[in-house]
């Protein structure tokens, strides 16, 4: 089966802060039959988001697939707050790049 790179399929992949204690990352596609094909692959999980990520899944506080905006969504919570000592990406925005060379099939 072929696959295709994440990074190839959307048009916005980006993370960000969403309070203190929150990353949430959008993972956005300018065309509905790539978002389908993500969508339906069903690649994107919170298991694999979790073992992607190397967290535990409860840490996954949301996962949406919004159809109308050809978007999925998902939010993890921070073990520390952001700006704390030690905490190494303040706005959140350096999170995403796990997702980038993800494999999606497709025949």
């Amino acid at each position: 089966m072929k696959t295709m790179k994440l990074i190839d399929l959307a048009k916005t992949i980006r993370s960000k802060n969403a309070g203190p204690d929150r990353v949430t990352f959008d993972i956005i596609f300018t065309e509905k039959e790539k978002y389908d094909l993500v969508k339906e692959s069903k690649v994107l999980n919170k298991e694999f988001i979790a073992e992607l990520f190397d967290i535990e899944m409860d840490r996954i506080t949301d996962f949406v697939e919004f159809d109308p905006a050809y978007a999925i969504k998902f939010t993890i919570q921070n073990k520390q707050p952001a700006g704390s000592p030690g905490h190494s990406d303040v706005f959140g925005c350096q999170q995403y790049p796990p997702l980038l060379d993800v494999e999606i099939p497709f025949n």
